[in-house]
């Protein structure tokens, strides 16, 4: 064992017993917890996208980040990547790349005269897709299967990924020339859409103290993170958040979260039932990540934005008034009565 990682409790703690639930949640949070230090040594100042994205991996559910550059798009990944001890990947996407580069292709072998399959950058536990509307539509098209079934379809032959597996997409919301929207099933397919900000004035103070430390220009360096989590470790977590207790009420305020959308005035499209369920997946998560027993309405009101965002669409109206579509869904999250537990 490690020092890096977090003991399970001895036979005479737990009586030589199986650790209770109550017992393996609190060490669940516990390494959760210590993945979000570890993160923040890296990614200064985004604090609440690091929550965020924690929120997505302990949920099994995949990522796309919004941010103009140089806020830490790409290193909040590789700093996630260094702390996870399984396989990861990155694929830079550009206007020409193929789908068989993202999923692998047939290869002719001269020596056995036959086809080999030669496996693409997808079949891994963390796939960073950076840049990811600058490749044109096709290609984004092959991220399709494996994000939702997990598997990819080569030659006949459907190849299950490894286990987790996680996609963390980038994108630049500025820059429009050469760039290709993504279409909406895709869009539909990442659980949360996290918007990176501009960091507040004294963390931007600290980051800049930290980075001119460094030999690395304009890079802040993420080998001295601590490797915290291997593959089976996710896959246990990720249980543990997924038996999390959620009462009634909270599943119904999920749903009618989700469903507010379709007729609420200003939005021209709603959420679908994928909403509804990345909703409590989310709200899951954030129980599990701040310690809880149980799924508070809080829970799942902290990750809605994240999760509606980018399932609804705008009015043309509101837009050509100004209105973002965050606005409009604080609104609806304000105006829709959480249960009071």
């Amino acid at each position: 064992m490690t020092s890096e990682q977090i003991p399970d409790p001895s036979p005479s703690e737990t009586g030589g017993a199986v650790p209770s639930a109550a017992t393996q949640r609190a060490r669940a949070t516990q390494l959760a917890q210590a993945l979000r230090q570890e993160l923040q040594k890296a990614v200064v100042g985004q604090a609440a996208v690091i929550d965020d994205v924690l929120t997505a991996l302990l949920a099994g559910g995949h990522v796309l980040v919004e941010g103009v550059p140089g806020l830490g798009k790409t290193l909040l990944v590789r700093a996630l990547a260094r702390c996870f001890g399984g396989e990861f990947s990155r694929i830079q996407f550009t206007p020409d790349l193929m789908p068989s580069d993202v999923t692998g292709h047939a290869v002719y072998d001269m020596q056995s005269e036959q086809f080999k399959l030669r496996k693409g950058p997808v079949f891994t536990h963390l796939l960073l897709a950076d840049e990811i509307n600058r490749a044109p539509a096709k290609t984004q098209a092959a991220l399709l299967e494996v994000m939702q079934e997990r598997q990819v379809t080569l030659e006949g032959r459907a190849l299950p990924v490894p286990q987790p597996f996680l996609v963390l997409a980038t994108q630049n919301p500025i820059e429009q020339e050469g760039t290709y929207p993504l279409p909406e099933a895709e869009l539909d397919r990442f659980m949360l859409k996290l918007r990176m900000d501009y960091p507040a004035a004294d963390e931007e103070l600290s980051l800049v103290r930290q980075v001119t430390r460094s030999a690395r220009a304009d890079m802040l360096d993420v080998t001295p993170l601590r490797t915290l989590l291997q593959a089976r470790d996710v896959l246990a977590l990720q249980k543990i958040a997924s038996e999390l207790p959620v009462d009634d009420q909270v599943l119904d305020y999920a749903v009618r979260l989700a469903r507010a959308t379709r007729s609420w005035p200003g939005l021209v499209m709603g959420a679908g039932p994928r909403a509804s369920i990345a909703l409590v997946r989310g709200g899951r998560a954030r129980a599990l990540l701040r310690g809880g027993d149980f799924v508070l309405p809080d829970d799942i009101k902290g990750c809605a934005l994240a999760v509606l965002r980018h399932r609804v669409r705008l009015s043309p109206e509101l837009d050509i008034e100004g209105l973002s579509v965050d606005q409009v869904l604080q609104q609806l999250l304000d105006q829709v009565p959480a249960p009071r537990l």
